[in-house]
């Protein structure tokens, strides 16, 4: 948050920042969930709190809401329905989590100096959150990577099954070469089998995506790119 607040002094951004504990504590009491609860309703709560008033202000200017959700987030499904998953146009749908991270850091070095760069660096070595749960004085509580692995994993899966339709044991040969010595073959395969379970459970989200821009050869676009019925098991998947 102060990165942001920081960042957009810096360029010069205009900037509305407007609180959802208003709205997300009256959501809470309407549907008489407890506000110490920290599980899955309390963060949606917040993230479709977030959307909504983005989208009420965009109506208020004649605007759009730009999606900021990522290729790897949509293909895991890691994106609240009708929260961060919808939007006017999603910018970065084709564009996934390592490369976000990587074009913020080459942005850093090339296009910018001083303290906007020493802001974007900061940002890249933040842990990777969705930020719905309080933190824990000044660091970070909710890491993503903490609970479905590592996104340069998930990405490798994703390019060899999606790209060039791989099946899992092959896969897993691949990623077990290519990242030797960095993670063992058993936190691999844990991290793969979490990949295709979240992939084949959240079709029914991709299928219902706002518009982006393909800017790569994987893009997960129901209406042009992957189509795949959202109740497709996995289990012939995960025999490896």
């Amino acid at each position: 948050y102060s990165n942001v607040l920081s960042l957009c002094k810096k360029m010069g951004v205009t900037l509305l920042d407007i609180p959802i504990t208003d709205i997300s504590d009256m959501t809470l009491d309407k549907v008489n969930h407890s506000r110490e609860s920290r599980d899955t309703c309390y963060e949606n709560i917040q993230a479709r709190a977030r959307t909504y008033m983005l989208m009420t202000v965009a109506n208020k200017y004649n605007g759009i809401v730009v999606g900021t959700g990522d290729l790897s987030e949509i293909a895991l499904g890691w994106s609240t329905y009708n929260g961060d998953h919808i939007s006017m146009y999603n910018v970065n749908s084709g564009v996934p989590k390592t490369l976000v991270k990587f074009l913020v850091s080459w942005a850093s070095k090339n296009e910018y100096s001083g303290e906007i760069s020493k802001i974007l660096d900061e940002i890249v070595k933040q842990p990777i959150s969705p930020e719905l749960l309080p933190p824990v004085g000044s660091v970070i509580a909710q890491k993503t990577e903490d609970i479905i692995g590592p996104y340069e994993l998930h990405d490798f899966f994703l390019y060899y099954f999606v790209r060039y339709r791989f099946d899992a044991k092959k896969v897993l040969f691949l990623a077990q070469k290519s990242f030797s010595g960095k993670y063992n073959d058993e936190e691999i395969k844990k991290v793969l089998k979490i990949f295709i379970k979240r992939f084949f459970q959240n079709q029914w989200k991709r299928d219902c995506v706002p518009a982006g821009v393909k800017v790569g050869s994987v893009d997960l676009s129901p209406r042009g790119s992957w189509r795949m019925p959202a109740d497709a098991d996995s289990s012939g998947f995960l025999d490896f």
